[in-house]
């Protein structure tokens, strides 16, 4: 099993720009999926961006594209979410996931972490 930690989340301003990491340990010895997740207060949690073990396929839902960049490490048990021009309606706690299996990783229904705040101010 491999555990995840999120960190990098904070309070910025409208059109500021954040750099989430998420740092896996445990069986990373066989290959993953990673992705990130996010649950804004009151709404349910909803997929984010993925990509899978050599970094050669990305996803990115449609509110996010654009703005945001998914990346993994060169030892690949890093995962880094680059948000630029981030507005209120990104405020929540993200969550980073890994899955073996690329094609169900969007809508992963496995254990969360903690996870990492973000606060965007109007």
């Amino acid at each position: 099993q491999v555990q995840l930690v999120e960190s990098g989340g904070g309070l910025v301003q409208a059109g500021g720009s954040l750099r989430l990491s998420c740092a896996a340990s445990g069986r990373t010895s066989s290959s993953y999926a990673m992705g990130w997740f996010r649950q804004a207060p009151g709404k349910e949690r909803e997929f984010v961006a993925a990509i899978n073990w050599s970094g050669s396929s990305l996803l990115y839902a449609d509110s996010v594209k654009g703005r945001f960049t998914i990346s993994r490490g060169n030892a690949k048990n890093t995962m880094y979410l680059q948000m630029n021009s981030l507005k209120p309606e990104d405020t929540a706690v993200y969550y980073c996931v890994a899955d073996r299996n690329w094609r169900s990783i969007t809508t992963y229904t496995g254990s969360w972490g903690q996870g990492t705040q973000v606060t965007v101010s109007s």
